[in-house]
């Protein structure tokens, strides 16, 4: 007579390959809020009037400007 071999097959399923991709998709949520609240935070507008004044400059300029003269004519032999 002839053995009966029984093959038994079994079939195991995980679960749980999720939480990578919830931390992700949290991790997401967490930059975007951090971008929105800096951009649309409340902050000062700042001022648009700007008042600059340079004091002293026109003595600057003015030896500037000699001293440009006095190169140049030394160059052409003036």
């Amino acid at each position: 007579m002839s053995d009966e071999t029984a093959t038994h097959t079994t079939a195991t399923s995980t679960s749980g390959g999720n939480s990578g991709l919830a931390f992700v998709v949290g991790a997401l949520v967490v930059v975007v809020a951090v971008l929105a609240w800096f951009m649309f935070a409340g902050a000062d507008g700042g001022r648009d009037d700007v008042n600059i004044s340079i004091e002293g400059a026109g003595a600057a300029i003015e030896g500037a400007a000699q001293a440009v003269e006095g190169a140049a004519e030394d160059v052409s032999g003036n």
